[in-house]
């Protein structure tokens, strides 16, 4: 959901239960170390330099692929073909994921949903750009995970479709620069009253098909029945729209709580997830939920952190950069993700062994930290890069040389997936695509 618009009303409270959640947090962020957490495995410059070979065969193969998309259906998925086939190939002997790993993707679900979700989103608006259905498949994918992780059939269900497309529809919105403010606040404010089951009257299309996407939750989820669901849902609009605050470029660290603010935004999105996966969630998975989703804002800001700086938007990292390294900060979030991942097998039914998508899951989140601080290489100080750097199979150097080759390529390569995705004759093709969406 987009944050830039919003309201200030006193009567607009987010629930009890989510202040005492982001304190929970708040406070286990602080018990935390700062030090360099320990790895499994780290990578000798020679090692990585093969890895850097394969990496740059693998990259250039697709590139030249994807500048010859051809425009037959079936040849387009023979394409595909080899690009997951190659795929595979490269996890295994570059990035070392196991057969194992790759085998518990092919038998998810996972994909399958993703191919589902983009031809349910196709039929529900033909008009849908590639950039929204990758934008809302993301939310599709962490539900679909907590289905897996909570023991449940991982598939697209109504309120898992409806809730993942009603922000590229809000975000389209309020992100329309020829919309005024006032307008957005007014649409807000309605917004916040169909969430909350109240009669109102869309102003235009976009409002209608929000307050569709709505009805469809509620086709699934009686509000008599369901009470804590709606409320999850109003709670992540109240937190989205509390950040404001953070839109203030010269605020002390005293002035507003970031963290809080942060943690509150990240934790209610995973909160109304689990929500809309479970139905009636246990406590525990509720206090996991809403950690996972702290834990993902920060890695999102710390992505977004040069960005975030320019905009005048506080993050803990955008306040932090520049002035200090980020060094002891990230430390900290690789504590604080090891902390939360490490729970993630409290949402499983007792008894349940995690299996080994749940490494490969910790071990992906790892290598994404890594490569966002490197990334960001002028944040931090010389040795603490020079010691990240060796837990990647690729230095950090070789990683944004080939980032600069997808990136002129992302968008091509969004078209091809989508395309075969959601042709019915390449459906038992795209069931094999597991291991290329994972890695």
């Amino acid at each position: 959901m987009s944050n830039t618009q919003g309201f200030a009303n006193p009567s607009h409270t987010i629930s009890a239960s989510v202040q005492e959640l982001r304190q929970q947090y708040v406070n286990l962020w602080w018990q935390l170390g700062s030090d360099m957490p320990g790895v499994e495995r780290t990578y000798t410059p020679r090692e990585q330099a093969d890895r850097e070979k394969q990496l740059n065969q693998f990259i250039d193969t697709l590139t030249t692929q994807l500048r010859h998309m051809p425009r037959q259906e079936r040849e387009r998925a023979a394409l595909q073909q080899q690009i997951v086939a190659s795929g595979a190939v490269f996890a295994k002997s570059a990035l070392d994921f196991d057969d194992s790993h790759l085998q518990a993707v092919q038998t998810s679900g996972l994909v399958e949903a993703a191919v589902d979700f983009a031809q349910k989103a196709r039929r529900y608006d033909a008009a849908i750009t590639s950039e929204d259905i990758f934008q809302a498949g993301r939310n599709v994918m962490t539900m679909n995970l907590l289905q897996l992780q909570m023991g449940l059939q991982v598939q697209v269900t109504p309120s898992i479709f409806a809730y993942s497309m009603l922000y590229p529809y809000s975000d389209n919105y309020l992100d329309d620069p020829d919309i005024s403010t006032e307008t957005k606040r007014a649409f807000n404010e309605r917004f916040y009253r169909r969430l909350q089951g109240k009669a109102v009257t869309p102003a235009n299309d976009y409002e209608q098909k929000i307050s569709d996407l709505v009805e469809m939750i509620e086709g699934q989820y009686e509000r008599a029945h369901y009470p804590q669901i709606y409320q999850s849902l109003v709670d992540i609009h109240l937190a989205q729209a509390g950040s404001l605050s953070l839109h203030r470029r010269t605020a002390s660290p005293y002035d507003v709580d970031v963290l809080g603010i942060s943690f509150e935004k990240g934790g209610t999105a995973v909160l109304a997830d689990v929500y809309l996966v479970a139905g009636t969630p246990a406590t525990r998975q509720l206090e996991i939920a809403f950690g996972y989703g702290a834990f993902t804002q920060l890695m999102d800001d710390l992505e977004d952190v040069k960005q975030d700086a320019g905009d005048g938007i506080l993050t803990v990292f955008s306040q932090t950069a520049h002035r200090w390294p980020l060094d002891t900060l990230t430390n900290r979030l690789f504590h604080f993700g090891n902390w939360v991942l490490d729970h993630m097998a409290d949402l499983s039914p007792a008894g349940t062994v995690p299996g080994p998508l749940f490494s490969l899951m910790k071990r992906c989140v790892h290598l994404l930290l890594a490569d966002s601080a490197g990334s960001n290489a002028g944040l931090y100080s010389k040795p603490y890069l020079a010691g990240l750097e060796t837990q990647l199979p690729f230095r950090f150097n070789a990683l944004n040389k080939q980032r600069q080759k997808l990136n002129r390529q992302r968008l091509t390569l969004m078209k091809l997936l989508e395309t075969s995705a959601l042709a019915p004759d390449t459906l038992s093709f795209n069931l094999q695509l597991k291991p290329q969406t994972v890695a």
